[in-house]
């Protein structure tokens, strides 16, 4: 039997980490079904869906916790594993959001799609600086679902008017795996 397991390490950025944690993985005869990582504030953090064989999963726990001796944060949570059915016949869309950054953008936006029942199956949000004017802009790219019985023009629309009032640019489009 595959247990499936959630893993996040957080910590320093080092070359070779996303290696040393995957070795664990694959030590133990376990595969990384899913993942994300990224260097956020000069931090690198890792979300991994694992799946090991049950005999397995302890010694693969306890070995991953050896990271922390490096200042590294583990956290583990057994999945049920498998698709959830909740979502089944929502429609998904990519929704892209841009402009020029300022405090709430996130909560502003994810507030309205909750109070829509729309839920957000990924969300990548970033700062850069435009290179002429020095202006700290903001960039968030979502792949939402959305209920069948919601109409498309109605939750686009109310969507639209949340970013006219926060002064961003809204595009939305089919989901393209």
């Amino acid at each position: 039997m595959r247990n499936h397991l959630i893993v996040t390490v957080v910590g320093p950025d080092q070359i070779g980490i996303v290696n040393r944690v995957t070795k664990i993985i694959v030590e133990h005869k376990g595969n990384v079904e899913e993942s994300r990582m990224a260097r956020l504030g000069g931090e690198f953090a890792m979300l991994i869906y694992v799946s090991v064989d049950a005999g397995n999963e302890m010694a693969l726990k306890q070995e991953i916790l050896t990271l922390q001796e490096d200042r590294f944060q583990v956290f583990m949570h057994r999945s049920e594993g498998g698709l959830s059915g909740q979502f089944k016949g929502w429609i998904p869309y990519t929704i892209v959001i841009n402009g020029a950054d300022h405090e709430g953008i996130v909560h502003q936006i994810t507030y309205h799609l909750s109070q829509k029942r729309i839920s957000i199956e990924s969300m990548d949000t970033n700062t850069i600086t435009a290179p002429m004017s020095g202006t700290i802009l903001f960039n968030m790219e979502a792949v939402i679902v959305v209920p069948p019985d919601l109409k498309f023009q109605k939750w686009r629309e109310s969507l639209e008017e949340i970013c006219n009032h926060l002064n961003v640019n809204l595009e939305v489009s089919p989901y393209k795996a």
